[in-house]
């Protein structure tokens, strides 16, 4: 049996576009449950499919791993959960369970990895069907429309953050106040960090300090070694940024044991000055999202916290505008699908 699915996919490996089409959508296999799609969220790295720029990607596929929504029918074999759930999907959306990763229990590391959207057609869409073993349960007191981007931005910087070096009462500093960073600033908060915010331009000093940010700096004109080491230095460098020669003068910055932290990914190599590292203990470290119950551990945060995405919401029929206003940089901070809606 099949149904009717509306759905934003990219029609062939060159054609670099969205498109909108209904088609015969199957029922979930054995393992598989049904999402009626609620809010799906648009990411930077939803490029990879649109531009085919990620091996393994079959086509026609519709791109989208920040889902949210409500458990629709659920195929054989899966226990736990029941119509009418709610859930939602992230990167982490299925693992093989035989490689090495898998047995070690690190999923998110997994070598056959599926990504929603990459993997298979993924949350710009009304309906998608995916593995049950990649679903979190979403907390009341959370709509669909914030909960999605928390399934991969949110998720990235709660866990990162979580399992960096830094401890409530550190320097940590946040480079970056965008769709990562601004989510990143208000977990760093409460968790207790004595966090700064570094940006590009003084017009993002306000914005940053009602986030959480206990001060501000502006990259094209304060010096940050020096600002930064007269608060004895940061213990942790989050960067959610995709320059980088934008980590470069922090590196200047790090207390001893301090520690650069990448979630946001750059094409350009990191020079290091490997000499000064040593003395001061410094590491560089990056960081991968997390599974769905890291997931579900950054919803819950967030409801007990109040940390909430700042977002616009478009309907499905707007994907191909919602996703190049995310592209271009002129989204705050997060623009969210709506299907049905």
């Amino acid at each position: 049996m099949s149904t009717k699915v509306t759905m934003a996919r990219v029609p062939t490996a060159d054609a670099a576009a969205l498109e909108i089409v209904t088609v015969d959508f199957p029922d979930p296999a054995p393992g598989q449950v049904r999402i009626r799609v609620r809010a799906s969220g648009i990411c930077h790295s939803d490029a990879f499919t649109v531009h085919n720029a990620f091996p393994g990607i079959t086509y026609p596929r519709a791109p989208g791993h920040e889902i949210a929504g409500t458990i629709d029918a659920l195929g054989e074999n899966v226990v736990g959960w029941n119509v009418g759930d709610r859930v939602g999907v992230g990167w982490h959306g299925g693992h093989c369970g035989h490689c090495d990763r898998c047995r070690r229990g690190d999923f998110i590391t997994c070598r056959n990895l599926q990504v929603p959207g990459m993997a298979y057609d993924g949350g710009y869409a009304n309906y998608v069907n995916v593995p049950a073993v990649a679903l979190a349960r979403i907390p009341e007191g959370l709509s669909f429309q914030d909960a999605a981007p928390l399934m991969c931005a949110g998720v990235t910087t709660f866990n990162s953050l979580r399992h960096s070096v830094a401890r409530p009462g550190d320097v940590v500093v946040v480079l970056g106040v965008g769709g990562l960073g601004h989510l990143a600033v208000q977990y760093a908060a409460k968790m207790g960090f004595h966090v700064v915010a570094v940006a590009r331009g003084a017009e993002k000093a306000e914005h940053a300090k009602k986030l959480g940010a206990a001060s501000y700096l502006d990259s094209t004109r304060d010096d940050l070694a020096a600002e930064l080491n007269k608060l004895g230095g940061a213990k942790l460098v989050l960067s959610t940024v995709t320059d980088a020669k934008a980590i470069q003068p922090l590196m200047q910055a790090l207390a001893i044991d301090g520690q650069v932290l990448i979630v946001g990914a750059s094409m350009e190599p990191l020079p290091l000055e490997t000499a000064q590292m040593i003395g001061g203990r410094h590491s560089v470290k990056a960081w991968p999202s997390g599974t769905n119950v890291d997931s579900e551990d950054t919803l819950r945060f967030s409801v007990l916290t109040g940390v909430r995405p700042e977002i616009e919401t478009m309907p499905l029929e707007r994907a191909a505008e919602a996703y190049e206003k995310m592209m271009s940089g002129k989204a705050r901070f997060r623009m969210v699908l709506t299907p049905g809606e």
